[in-house]
């Protein structure tokens, strides 16, 4: 099929466009192989070349490179000093002490930064890998057990897992369900154990029965929600399963669909999106109904406009009836009427809690997710000696915190003395540090426009500061997010409080979002700078702490004091 051959909609044959280059790339790839192998052994530069420079992503990799330093390796007629970041597949965050130590010591060695950072995506990411240690990257994580595969890429992604530490046996239950579905989901080319781990090139057709030849059109995201925690943040992704429980034991799944928060600046058809509710599915349907959704956006999502090619606006474009029936024909089932369930809350419990198994579990808030050693707080380090004794696991979290779940009572205090030595736990950090968060942005992201990571924390000391000038409980916080460009990998599109990238020291700034993450903010100021958004904070929490109602959160109270109107329907509000 040429990419000059219109793309026309399965059912009403509106022709969207020649297909994007994208499309010819997978086509071509070999099964995302390319010549990624020959890349390889190229020492005359640092990065990969051509289709690889985006067929390595499908294998869990992004190239960047040290933007602070880019200028000036310009003026000594230099390449850029590329790398590559990868992301870990880790379905449910789970990872054992074994296996933190060795990514631990392989960041020390082998990365140019030497941190570990937790992600969004409740997994780890190394940063600044060079070249010639790529392979022995991928090979250390499989001689552990854990690869890269589908961490990026137009495929399914990690699957995500409500990480609930209190309900032991029905958390057990979801992740077991969100591993099944991440193995369902996987690609089947051979193609990442050929050329990361010598694998024996076998005869193989690389059949994708779920991803198609073609791979989907963009990026998907899954998760797996245990009510009332709303940690994942269920509307920023393309496919939901809302654990339902019958007396404590898992029995069934609602599904929600078309979720996603990136935009594009200044292309109105772009949008974040709240999922929509598709109904009740019993447990021994659900890889039927997630393959069934994935085969559906891989059939009729846009593969001319990559910018509307994810589930949201497939749903958009021929109705969610639609979409909802043609899932229910694949999968062979009716959705049920969803089940009553509710999200109260997003954020990690950070300190001890007491699970029902009688073991005892710590959330360690870790600023950005960045764990590097400071001066005066070895995070890096006090992970790696609680792992040295640990006899339980840790969970990384979808909000970027680690909890060192499983702790049997006897190892609570040496346990936490190890934390509090190394500045893991730290009494001053406020709520609203604690429901703060930023995407990595400068110096590595290639499509940062601002700062987010670097910014985080100034910044919220400031907000801090406006909370107490106003005389707002210690408790009171803001669901903060900073972003450094509109992609969506802070969630701020689901922050009461969301800032966008835009400009060197300049955002986009959006009010009206709520505490449970079921609403989308609504931009109050454009093109704004981090000045003239503090002044405007300032003024917003002052009217928030005189005039809000009982227990009213600050996105609802910007909602009914005329500050900003909510956004119900994304596509008709969102611009409006």
């Amino acid at each position: 099929m040429s990419e000059q051959i219109a793309v026309k909609t399965i059912l009403s044959g509106t022709e969207l466009g020649p297909l994007a280059d994208n499309e010819r790339l997978k086509r071509e790839s070999k099964n995302l192989r390319g010549t990624i192998v020959e890349d390889l052994q190229d020492r005359i530069t640092g990065g990969f070349t051509n289709d690889n420079f985006q067929l390595i992503r499908f294998h869990g990799m992004y190239q960047q490179d040290d933007r602070d330093i880019r200028a000036e390796r310009a003026k000594q007629k230099l390449e850029p000093l590329h790398n590559v970041m990868l992301r870990a597949r880790m379905p449910g965050g789970i990872i054992t002490p074994k296996q933190w130590l060795a990514i631990d010591k392989f960041a020390e060695e082998n990365t140019s930064y030497g941190s570990l950072r937790l992600t969004t995506r409740q997994t780890f990411q190394f940063h600044g890998v060079l070249k010639p240690n790529i392979k022995l990257m991928h090979q250390t994580l499989n001689s552990i057990g854990i690869d890269s595969i589908a961490t990026a890429g137009d495929v399914n992604r990690n699957v995500l897992c409500t990480t609930n530490p209190v309900e032991s046996e029905l958390h057990q239950e979801a992740y077991e369900w969100a591993k099944k579905i991440s193995e369902h989901l996987l690609p089947k080319t051979r193609a990442y154990a050929e050329i990361w781990l010598d694998g024996e090139k076998l005869e193989t057709t690389d059949e994708e029965p779920i991803l198609g030849s073609n791979y989907l059109p963009r990026k998907f995201k899954t998760t797996v929600v245990i009510p009332p925690q709303n940690d994942v943040d269920v509307h920023a992704n393309d496919l939901n399963f809302i654990a339902i429980a019958d007396n404590g034991k898992l029995v069934g799944f609602n599904v929600l669909v078309g979720g996603g928060l990136a935009m594009t600046h200044g292309d109105t058809a772009t949008y974040p999106r709240k999922a929509d509710d598709f109904g009740f599915v019993p447990l021994e349907k659900t890889l039927e109904v997630a393959a069934a959704v994935v085969t559906t956006q891989r059939d009729w999502g846009n593969r001319s406009n990559r910018k509307n090619a994810k589930t949201k606006y497939t749903l958009d474009r021929v109705g969610v009836d639609v979409f909802k029936a043609e899932v229910e024909k694949r999968a062979g089932i009716q959705f049920e009427e969803s089940r009553p369930y509710e999200l109260t809350e997003r954020g990690d419990r950070i300190g001890w809690v007491d699970g029902i198994d009688g073991k005892h579990h710590l959330a360690l808030f870790i600023e950005n997710g960045r764990l590097l050693d400071y001066p005066g707080k070895p995070l890096k380090t006090g992970v790696a000696e609680i792992a040295k004794i640990h006899q339980g696991d840790f969970r990384m979290t979808a909000n970027q915190n680690l909890i060192v779940a499983g702790v049997p009572a006897e190892q609570k205090d040496q346990i936490e003395q190890i934390a509090r030595e190394h500045g893991l736990i730290d009494d001053g950090h406020s709520e609203q540090r604690k429901n703060s968060m930023a995407c990595v942005a400068f110096p590595t992201c290639p499509l940062a426009m601002a700062e987010a990571e670097r910014f985080l924390p100034e910044f919220v000391t400031e907000i801090e500061g406006v909370l107490k000038k106003h005389n707002l409980p210690e408790d009171e916080n803001i669901i903060f997010r900073v972003t450094g460009c509109p992609n969506g990998c802070g969630r701020a599109m689901l922050a009461e409080i969301g800032l966008i990238g835009k400009a060197p020291g300049r955002y986009n700034f959006h009010l009206g979002g709520n505490r449970s993450g079921t609403r989308v903010p609504k931009m109050y100021k454009e093109n704004i700078t981090d000045r003239q958004i503090l002044s405007e904070i300032d003024e917003l929490v002052g009217r928030w702490a005189t005039e809000r109602q009982e227990n009213e959160g600050f996105g609802d109270f910007t909602i009914r004091a005329g500050i900003v109107d909510e956004v119900k329907v994304s596509k008709r509000d969102f611009y409006a």
